[in-house]
């Protein structure tokens, strides 16, 4: 008798299927996902932006890490663990694979209850630390005090979605951030203009949103189909969890990065704002929106990349190189292709991207147009980094996936926000970008070019024993 928990897995769909109706089915609800995720940010933005004004578009700026930090918590156990179940599933160990799935949610529970306390302990001081003047401060207490009830439902519903996914239901996983997505613009409008609760409705709208879907999640889990998930397997093991984080570090300091990156950004805005003829408030407000309009864009971009971890993890566990590379190179074109048009976008239209968000001064736009077209235009080349930091997590290489994560905003970014304003004031600022983006992209494509020609090594050598 064979064993019961390995299988054929040259016969798998991920194995046999054609490469694009892969890409579009695990890769357009990863999108999906993705932009749910990103419209949460921008939905509250253009809602407090029309009722509540430029302070609260800045409230909403300050909160923004603390958002980025839940998404990376999601993230190192989400996409580590879904990383770990394709690439066991790949090599046929089925119990292993479940085992991982089922310590990554328990994980991501133990780990929103801890952000969630501490948050609550230190509120005042993390909001100071991110950047709040005297003038954002009573904004940002009311909305973040708020949205940080929603914490652990954030962030098991983010990271459940991965492993659903990984699990072969893709739709599911699109459904779960939909309906969050849906009942968030719905709440808002209810709660902000109907019942006239301003920052404090769009809080609570995304806190009741983010509930539901976390409810979606932890219903599909419940019945698992590839791998059983029996309550024994829920019991945290600390050795699951490193299995787990190392390959969702990447994705994760990637998150990190964005957050320690706008930390820096709003009190260097907010510094060298105030020495110009903008203030210190504008350059605060306008590069939280720019940001967050910019991640939609990324958020398309990492769940491309997202939606093919199953291939390329399942195919490299499986030594199927050949398969590998295709699926990458169809990723990167398509990426490619869309980087161009958001390009085009950000240099063409940025007043009326921002007009979205309600209105300013003259002084305000002036500075969101010079914002836009400076800092963004690498945009064009901005998909080529989280493609190929993803690419190194999905193949279980969880060194060098966390290093190019690392390259865009922790080597190359931050240092250069904090350099470049000594030169140039405020316009430092909008310099750094491109810069950054070009080296991080120089950095990724020498790792590419490396581990293509070692895969073709590996392949030759499967061909010379065959023969």
């Amino acid at each position: 008798m064979g064993d019961p928990d390995k299988f054929d897995v040259y016969s798998h769909p991920l194995a046999s299927a054609g490469i694009g109706g892969l890409i579009i089915k695990y890769g357009l609800p990863s999108i999906v996902a993705m932009l749910v995720g990103a419209l949460y940010n921008i939905v509250d933005q253009i809602f407090i932006g029309h009722k509540v004004g430029m302070f609260g578009n800045a409230a909403t700026n300050v909160a923004f890490p603390l958002g980025a930090v839940c998404m990376s918590i999601a993230l190192l156990l989400g996409v580590g663990g879904a990383s770990n179940f394709n690439l066991e599933m790949g090599r046929g160990n089925r119990e292993n694979a479940g085992r991982i799935a089922a310590n990554a949610v328990t994980f991501m529970g133990l780990f929103g209850l801890a952000v969630f306390i501490l948050v609550r302990l230190f509120l005042v001081l993390i909001l100071e630390a991110f950047g709040a003047t005297p003038e954002v401060m009573p904004y940002a207490l009311t909305y973040t005090s708020i949205i940080s009830l929603g914490i652990p439902f954030m962030i098991m519903s983010i990271g459940c979605t991965h492993l659903i996914r990984a699990d072969g239901s893709p739709r599911y996983s699109m459904i779960c951030n939909v309906t969050g997505a849906v009942m968030n613009v719905i709440l808002n409008s209810v709660l902000m203009f109907g019942l006239d609760m301003g920052i404090a409705g769009a809080a609570w709208g995304t806190v009741i949103s983010q509930f539901i879907s976390w409810l979606m999640a932890v219903r599909y889990i419940s019945g698992y189909k590839s791998a059983p998930l029996v309550k024994n397997y829920f019991i945290p093991r600390l050795s699951k969890l490193a299995k787990i984080a190392s390959l969702g570090a990447a994705a994760s300091f990637n998150q990190l990065s964005m957050m320690c990156v706008q930390v820096t950004l709003n009190n260097v805005l907010t510094h060298y704002g105030a020495l110009s003829a903008y203030g210190a408030n504008i350059p605060l407000a306008a590069s939280g929106i720019i940001t967050k309009v910019n991640m939609v864009f990324i958020s398309v971009v990492v769940g491309l990349a997202q939606g093919g971890q199953p291939i390329i993890g399942f195919n490299y566990g499986a030594r199927n190189y050949a398969r590998v590379k295709r699926t990458f190179r169809i990723l990167i074109s398509v990426s490619t292709g869309l980087s161009f048009v958001v390009f085009v976008c950000f240099q063409l239209f940025p007043t009326g991207i921002i007009s979205l968000f309600g209105s300013g001064s003259g002084e305000y736009y002036r500075f969101v147009e010079r914002y836009f077209r400076i800092f963004l235009f690498m945009t064009v080349a901005n998909g080529v980094q989280p493609l190929t930091s993803n690419f190194f997590t999905s193949i279980g290489k969880a060194t060098r996936g966390i290093f190019i994560s690392l390259t865009r905003q922790i080597i190359f970014l931050l240092p250069l926000v904090i350099i470049f304003p000594r030169f140039w004031g405020v316009d430092g600022v909008m310099y750094a970008g491109p810069a950054a983006d070009a080296a991080a992209v120089c950095v990724a494509a020498v790792f590419l070019f490396r581990e293509f020609r070692e895969m073709r090594v590996l392949e030759e050598g499967q061909t010379a024993r065959k023969r």
